[in-house]
Order: structure tokens, then C-alpha cells, then sequence
């Protein structure tokens, strides 16, 4: 898709609605990553959108200037009655340069929040970004939160956040904004990947399918705090594990550990193949998948680890198709995030939707979707959980992971999501709706 024009896509072949009369406007300033996943879902799923957007590149320019282009790019049409967006839009600019966008219900969803983006001084962090998203929540009606890590840290820092301006500062504003929220979780869409599934790994997914109860655990309900405050568990025990005959590879084949992020430093690649290094060092075996995707200036770590640990390494880089992807995952027996940033990690559960065993900081929106016993507190606790599963891998490879990926599945939340940009469209009349180009 390409800035140069802006552009129409309508929703599958919905022959009932006319292409005149568009109700819900999806507007993303970076399609890219998850951005672009949930745009296409809506777009595919919902009847009567219609999208614009902007290239996932340079992302600061288009926080700061994103608004000014879709101004002048999206055309008028009376028939509009939402409009969605995510926080990476200045909501504010946009309603503001075109006012009859301004009398739509309007939609503010955050994957991420840049009032508790890490920086590596504080004086580096820009204020206009947080201040931007703070006052496009204060012209939105509803604003939506992929998690409850999102939405908590996002309100509860408004006010700190507030007092770097040096003088005659806004008050109440969480007050304002808290009413407005709520939390709505990325919906995934898990395809079957059956066929791209070790041995070991269908054996375990039988087994779930026989067993659904036993062995999918999903803290949905706040109130009860899933991570008591008791010693860190060490890997389940052999008796809670697959019981059976198995792949005899199963402890002969070396530990296969994927890394699938944003080559970024939020996502704290350094901590990632410092404890690698710390593995090579042991003289332990594994072998290594680095994915995700990549943006103008990659960390220079990246290279560094790719000449370092080139012996271990199975597949790096990101991967184009889709098919490919997961077919990476689907091989690899641990999934890692070090992650210093992060509020839902898509990327995450689709390994573990793939059979990995997941391994993430206790931080962030971790403890709210994976139980105790896959959450670490310090990197020596990582590198010591990944020696253990590099000396004994059949534990990763027989595990059955106690996280309930369905419960984010487009499947569970679609009604959730239509009923959110539910309106009720009136008839267009002919010639009442700007051209646009039609995909």
C-alpha cells in the first residue's frame, strides 16, 4: 500500500452494502506488525469499512504529522459513523482539521503507551509524544487497551507525566479519561498449523484436545491475583507431564530457542544473546532462530550475535510469508522474550500456539497472561531455566503449556469488537460520497 493515494478496502464481497455508503473509517498512520494485523481483521470481518493508511516506516513522523496528511486525504462522506484508530494518531489534530469527523464515535486503540516507553536517560524521552496521545483520549469516546498493564500504567502516569511541563499545568486529567476506557485484548487469528507440527508436538496437542480442562489455565478474573507471592517454581513436574511414548530424538536433538521480536532495543536483544553467550560459554547445545521484523537502524548487537553464535543458528532474519514463520516456530521448543516494553506480545502467544514453551519477564502484561511457572525475575534466573532445558530438553518437548490461547482468538472476541463499531448506517444517495480509489 502506498501514501501516494489514499485508499479504500472493502470489507470481502459484501454485495449487500454499497460501496457508496461506508460506516465505519479505520485509520492507521502505521500499518505494519500488529497495527496491520488488526486493521486487515476489522476490515475483512466488519461490514461497511473502509481504511486508510500510512507505510510502518519513520514511526515518529507519523505520530507527529500522520494527522495533517489523513486530513486531506480522507474524503467526506455523510454516511460515516465510526471512526477507529490507533494512539499513534494525534485524534485531536485530526478532528480538529476536519470537523465533520469530529461528530463520529470515535475509537482510540492502544497497542502500546509512550508514557512508560522505556528511554535510556529520561531526557531523551519526547514529551510530544505522550502528550499527544493524552489529548487525543480527551476528544475520544471510547478508548481501548489491548491489556490491563496498558490501560493501568497509561493512567496512572498521566499525572507524573504532566509535571514535566514547568508551569500552569492541566489537573484531573486521568478523571477525565478513566470513564472513557476499557480493555479489549488484540484478537489473533490461530491458523492450523497441525501439519507443520513435530511428532512430540501432535502427541501433546491430542492429548489437550482429549484433556482441554486439565490443562489451559486463563487468569481473566483480576480480582484474584494468579501469581502468589512464593518462590519462583522451578519446571513442572514429571508427573504432570506427558506420560507415553516419545520421539526417542526427544533428548538427542538439541534445545531449539526462538527469539520472534521487533528488532528493536525495547525489546532487549542485548540481555537476549548476552545469556546465549553465557550458554556457548557452558559448552550447552542448542540451536537458534532469531525472526521478527526489522526497521532503518537495527541495534548493532544483532550482527555482533549473528558472527558469534553462527554454529548454533537455524533461521535469522524476518521472514516474508507467513507460512515460513510459523513453520519456525512450530520447530523451535522454547520461545524467550527479554522484553523491556511490551503490553499484550502477540508474538508470544503465537508460539505458544505453535508448542513452544515460553519463557518472559515478571513485568509488563506478562503476569497477566502466563502463569508462575514461565515468568522470570532477573536474567540470572533466565539463563539458569534455559541451561536447565539445554541439559534436559525432552522437559520442554513433553510440556503442556497452561496458557488458554483461544481466549484471544478473533473467534472469542469478534462479537466484542462488532459490537464496538456498531452503528446504524443510513442510506447513501448517489454522488453523496467522495471518489476514492476501490481495492
Amino acid at each position: 500500500m502506498t501514501c501516494s493515494t489514499a485508499r479504500v478496502l472493502r470489507a470481502g464481497l459484501m454485495q449487500s452494502q454499497s460501496l457508496s455508503s461506508p460506516s465505519v473509517l479505520l485509520v492507521e498512520p502505521f500499518y505494519g506488525g500488529s497495527h496491520k494485523q488488526l486493521i486487515d481483521l476489522l476490515n475483512e470481518n466488519i461490514i461497511g469499512c473502509c481504511v486508510f493508511t500510512l507505510p510502518a516506516k519513520k514511526w515518529h513522523w507519523r505520530a507527529r504529522t500522520a494527522a495533517l496528511y489523513f486530513s486531506q486525504t480522507i474524503p467526506t462522506c455523510p454516511t460515516y459513523r465510526v471512526l477507529f484508530s490507533s494512539s499513534v494518531l494525534n485524534l485531536c489534530e485530526l478532528v480538529a482539521l476536519r470537523p465533520d469527523l469530529a461528530r463520529l464515535k470515535k475509537i482510540l486503540y492502544f497497542h502500546e503507551n509512550q508514557l512508560v516507553y522505556p528511554v535510556r536517560k529520561d531526557q531523551e524521552r519526547d514529551f510530544q509524544y505522550g502528550y499527544n496521545q493524552v489529548l487525543s483520549c480527551l476528544v475520544a469516546d471510547i478508548v481501548v487497551f489491548n491489556s490491563f498493564f496498558n490501560m493501568d500504567s497509561f493512567l496512572s502516569s498521566i499525572s507524573s507525566f504532566m509535571k514535566k511541563i514547568p508551569d500552569h499545568r492541566p489537573r484531573n486529567l486521568e478523571q477525565l479519561i478513566r470513564p472513557k476506557c476499557m480493555v479489549l485484548s488484540f484478537p489473533l487469528q490461530f491458523p492450523d498449523v497441525s501439519r507443520l507440527m513435530p511428532k512430540h508436538k501432535l502427541v501433546r496437542q491430542q492429548q489437550i484436545r482429549a484433556e482441554p480442562h486439565t490443562h489451559r489455565i486463563h487468569f481473566s478474573n483480576r480480582s484474584e491475583d494468579p501469581h502468589p507471592s512464593t518462590i519462583e517454581p522451578d519446571l513442572e513436574p514429571v508427573s504432570d507431564q506427558i506420560s507415553g511414548d516419545q520421539d526417542s530424538g526427544d533428548q538427542i536433538k538439541p534445545l531449539h530457542i526462538v527469539w520472534p521480536h521487533r528488532w528493536e532495543h525495547d525489546k532487549n536483544p542485548e540481555m537476549f544473546f548476552s545469556t546465549l553467550m553465557k550458554l556457548k560459554e557452558k559448552q550447552l547445545n542448542f540451536k537458534l532462530s532469531v525472526l521478527g521484523e526489522t526497521f532503518t537502524d537495527i541495534p548493532v548487537v544483532f550482527s555482533e550475535a549473528r558472527h558469534q553464535l553462527d554454529s548454533h543458528v537455524v533461521s535469522w532474519g524476518y521472514q516474508n510469508r507467513k507460512l515460513d514463520y510459523l513453520k519456525v516456530l512450530c520447530e523451535a521448543d522454547v520461545v524467550v522474550s527479554t522484553a523491556k516494553h511490551e503490553f499484550f506480545g502477540v508474538a508470544m502467544l503465537e508460539a505458544v500456539h505453535c508448542g513452544c514453551f515460553p519463557l518472559c519477564p515478571k513485568a509488563l502484561v506478562y503476569p497477566e497472561i502466563f502463569p508462575a511457572q514461565y515468568l522470570y525475575s532477573t536474567p540470572e534466573q533466565l539463563c539458569k531455566r534455559l541451561q536447565e532445558l539445554c541439559r534436559k530438553p525432552d522437559l520442554a518437548r513433553r510440556h503442556v503449556t497452561k496458557v488458554d490461547t483461544s481466549s484471544f482468538s478473533w473467534t472469542h472476541l469478534k462479537d466484542r469488537f462488532k459490537m464496538l463499531l456498531q452503528t446504524q448506517v443510513p442510506e447513501c444517495t448517489a454522488g453523496q460520497c467522495s471518489d476514492a480509489e476501490v481495492h
